[in-house]
């Protein structure tokens, strides 16, 4: 049964991915804000059919620390559901990703409207000084940055290296850092066609000033915060 039903979702979840990455050449040629916030309903779209098909559903906890300032947010990263939940739920956001992902047709083609920030994992130097650069400058036009400090995709109960560059971008743009944590990968099995029905657990953290604060110490508090979360999350399924 979850075989026949997350096969379903891809059936309707394909033709949805080829009308909005075609709708994407379109508004490649709109404004950018126009663009961003008609794209996303691609994002809304994939969320409600993995609701309908697949009976995956999300609660969120920390409402009240949402910002209605540009902030970056940083998350651990499970699997592909993150990107649609967290792109949707706090737009207009600019993800930093591999550019490798914007030559995929129609995928790609989506992503650019969303002003990406496309980094080169093989120049790893000249990706910090972009990541930093074009960041600052997101942020300034009024967009939210979205990373995934890990860099990659971890198993259900693993948490990689937190990196320094969101603190280091948020330090440098004088805006809050947002840590948020999900268990995403325990629905949405990464590297799988599989979807488990359930309830996928969102938590919001408080926005952290960044100030004088060390960025690398703060990170690691906050990859200890996600960990805490993650156990609280595995103790109450």
């Amino acid at each position: 049964m979850l075989l026949f039903r997350s096969i379903i979702f891809y059936v309707f979840y394909a033709p949805l991915t080829i009308f909005f990455g075609t709708l994407s050449l379109l508004l490649l040629l709109c404004p950018k804000k126009f663009g961003q916030a008609i794209i996303v309903y691609w994002n809304a779209s994939a969320l409600f059919l993995l609701r309908c098909c697949c009976n995956i559903r999300y609660e969120i906890t920390g409402k009240e620390n949402i910002l209605d300032t540009p902030c970056v947010i940083v998350a651990n990263h499970q699997s592909p559901w993150e990107t649609l939940f967290l792109q949707w739920y706090f737009r207009p956001i600019s993800a930093v990703l591999k550019k490798q992902l914007l030559s995929i047709p129609f995928f790609g083609w989506g992503l650019k409207v969303t002003q990406p920030i496309a980094i080169d994992r093989a120049n790893p130097v000249q990706a910090i000084k972009q990541i930093k650069t074009d960041g600052v400058d997101r942020l300034k036009a009024g967009n939210n940055i979205l990373i995934f400090p890990e860099g990659t995709r971890m198993p259900v109960g693993e948490l990689g290296n937190y990196k320094r560059s969101s603190a280091d971008i948020a330090k440098q743009a004088g805006v809050h850092l947002v840590p948020v944590v999900h268990n995403g990968g325990e629905y949405w099995l990464n590297k799988s066609l599989l979807k488990r029905p359930g309830v996928i657990k969102i938590v919001i953290g408080k926005p952290i000033d960044i100030g004088d604060k060390n960025t690398k110490a703060l990170m690691e508090d906050v990859k200890i915060w996600t960990h805490e979360q993650l156990s609280a999350m595995a103790d109450n399924n």
